[in-house]
């Protein structure tokens, strides 16, 4: 006998005022952050397929495809703050929680939404079968840099 799949609670995408129709136009797939073990090894690969340093800290450092903005997190193994995930990216602060509220009302849990000291602002949740992903806003001018590179502007739909 084969047992019964466990049921879990989906998010239907096909309707009217879903979830997926009001962040069709309004998002991309925006990074990838990465559990890295040597950080130098791993910025120093990414660096090299031609990825531009963003952001540099002790324990996470954030690279991008200098014509279009897509990033990759590199998360130390020190790196408390968040754990391997994917991020969609938004246009509008105000996007991040709407779909929050969405996704909460819909029966999803969701973790607050944080404002960064970059000037985005996010929060983390898991999807059915438990990968990790964060809600982003990212600025229309871009992400900000501390280690002196300009910021790539956030391509718009």
């Amino acid at each position: 006998m084969i047992p019964a799949r466990p049921r879990f609670r989906t998010t239907t995408l096909t309707m009217e005022g879903s979830l997926m129709q009001s962040m069709s136009a309004s998002h991309r797939l925006g990074h990838v952050a990465l559990r890295v073990q040597d950080m130098e090894r791993a910025k120093g690969f990414y660096l090299g397929l031609g990825l531009r340093l963003t952001w540099d800290a002790d324990d996470w450092c954030y690279l991008q495809w200098p014509e279009s903005g897509e990033g990759i997190a590199l998360l130390s193994p020190d790196y408390r703050a968040a754990g391997p995930h994917f991020a969609f990216h938004f246009h509008e602060r105000g996007e991040v929680d709407r779909i929050r509220e969405q996704l909460v009302q819909q029966g999803h849990s969701c973790g607050p939404v944080h404002d960064h000291r970059d000037g985005t602002a996010s929060f983390y949740m898991q999807d059915p079968e438990g990968n990790w992903l964060e809600m982003l806003y990212e600025p229309a001018q871009g992400l900000p840099s501390n280690v002196g590179a300009e910021p790539i502007a956030m391509a718009r739909a």
